[in-house]
């Protein structure tokens, strides 16, 4: 498989944060991983990781929803007002537990690739690496 140029993991927990790096290091997802655990963090970090990747080898951003400070609705919000550039560069996927109707109902609006629930599994990023980065481990 060729690797992504790094994950950006965003969960106010870090344990979560921990052992979804361990995931994706075992499975060689990434070159580059960081981990976030409130949205402001993971903004300024995203503006890092985006200068450096292009759209053919993008960000992957696992984005929890429900954090304290910025949340994840939050941090999409904000996202959304960096150059467009740096966003062609950068693919979100919420990695949640539970949303709320409101959020759910905010989905089909917001400039994400997709929602997959917690706990990540590798069935589960098999699924994200296909759909959204055209890759996929090998047999």
């Amino acid at each position: 498989m060729i690797k992504l140029s790094s994950v950006l993991l965003v969960d106010d927990d870090p344990r979560t944060n921990d052992l979804n790096e361990r995931l994706l290091k075992k499975l060689g997802v990434a070159d580059r991983y960081l981990a976030a655990t409130d949205g402001l963090t993971a903004l300024a970090a995203l503006e890092d990781l985006a200068a450096d990747a292009n759209p053919s080898s993008p960000v992957l951003v696992l984005l929890d929803v429900k954090m304290p400070g910025m949340d994840g609705m939050a941090f999409v919000d904000a996202y959304q007002r960096l150059p467009a550039d740096r966003q062609q560069a950068v693919v979100i996927v919420l990695h949640t537990a539970s949303m709320s109707s409101v959020d759910l109902g905010r989905i089909d609006s917001l400039p994400i690739a997709g929602l997959v629930s917690k706990p990540l599994t590798k069935d589960k990023l098999d699924t994200i690496l296909k759909l959204h980065f055209q890759r996929q481990f090998l047999a």
